[in-house]
């Protein structure tokens, strides 16, 4: 019996195949109805993917690569499971690869995705990446791309990330709310378009709520711990120190916790701290941490759905398409209550 392939399940319900292809793996732009009706002609035909036909055709394998920073934070980590499971549910797998946040391993992954023909890049990229020959290069050769939470500007190029300033903006709301008036910012690197993003939201949120933007209250670092215990060391040491801190990211925040701690600093009664993910780890604390939400498992889906979508499409042309997702503001003991009740908030314990 000849193989039945998307194309026949496609010519039978006189859809287009690629519509059929999403049906198949669940993808949210195809609506139930039609899903119902392609899963079901799918099961009546025996449909089985085949893969090995497919890998033959685009000379490549059924393989996405993924490049991250570094594993070891629970946002990439999750991020990664939602890559897994809509690449699975298309048929392909997946190799992952970590710069350890650095531009040259980032290059050299790049270098070995391209070599190993893999289907398509998803890629994070480095706090270090300034120069994008490497995932130029990867457009060059026909291979889709999407860069996702830390991107760069490439045209042709996916994108997926979450509304940086908007949730850096919440925060520094809220710490207005509880009352604090001198409120730092431990930034990310200057490269990334994220650091850019969150700093912007939070001189934005001072300057609408009549809050001068102190350059002393701005420390500029990276993405660890080391970055949040060193940048708080310098805020701390100032002659008129922060009465609140907004970090960068999660791990930024809780290297800034650890220090406050050591140093006798009361969370939140001196000082007021809030991160940015929603790493596990910043509900654990003591006190636990106020954080901005990033949908870690939702951005892997979307990046990954992004990228079968142009694979599926098959363009000779690669188009750039944006998806933006919304965070929300989780607020734990580091901070004062809810933003929902301004008037019950207050900051350092004020009664």
């Amino acid at each position: 019996m000849r193989h039945v392939t998307i194309k026949d399940i496609a010519r039978r319900l006189k859809l287009s195949p690629s519509t059929v292809s999403r049906a198949l793996r669940d993808h949210p732009d195809i609506s139930p109805a039609t899903k119902d009706r392609i899963r079901t002609l799918a099961v009546q035909f025996n449909y089985q993917p085949n893969l090995i036909a497919k890998s033959l055709q685009t000379r490549r394998s059924t393989t996405i690569g993924v490049i991250v920073p570094e594993i070891r934070y629970d946002f990439f980590a999750i991020t990664i499971s939602g890559i897994e499971e809509e690449a699975h549910r298309a048929g392909y797998s997946i190799i992952v690869a970590q710069s350890n946040d650095r531009y040259p391993h980032e290059v050299r992954s790049t270098a070995a995705m391209i070599a190993n023909r893999v289907a398509g890049l998803l890629v994070s990229v480095s706090r270090d990446t300034i120069d994008t020959a490497h995932l130029d290069n990867v457009m060059r050769q026909g291979i889709p791309l999407v860069l996702f939470d830390r991107t760069v500007d490439i045209p042709a190029a996916g994108k997926v990330v979450v509304d940086d300033r908007e949730g850096a903006y919440a925060a520094v709301v809220h710490c207005i709310r509880c009352g604090c008036r001198r409120i730092a910012h431990l930034a990310g690197s200057p490269h990334l378009s994220i650091s850019r993003l969150r700093q912007a939201g939070y001189e934005q949120a001072l300057k609408d709520n009549g809050l001068a933007v102190d350059p002393r209250l701005i420390v500029a670092g990276g993405g660890r711990e080391s970055d949040g215990r060193s940048g708080a060391k310098t805020l701390m040491n100032l002659a008129d120190p922060p009465d609140a801190i907004f970090a960068f990211n999660d791990p930024v925040a809780i290297g800034a916790h650890v220090y406050l701690k050591e140093t006798g600093r009361r969370i939140p009664d001196d000082i007021a701290l809030v991160g940015f993910s929603n790493n596990p780890v910043s509900a654990l604390i003591e006190p636990p941490l106020t954080t901005v939400n990033q949908p870690a498992y939702e951005i892997g889906r979307t990046a990954a759905g992004l990228l079968l979508k142009q694979l599926e499409d098959d363009k000779t042309s690669l188009t750039e398409e944006i998806r933006i997702l919304k965070t929300d503001l989780i607020v734990r003991q580091s901070t004062c209550g809810p933003p929902s009740v301004p008037s019950e908030e207050k900051c350092h314990g004020e009664s």
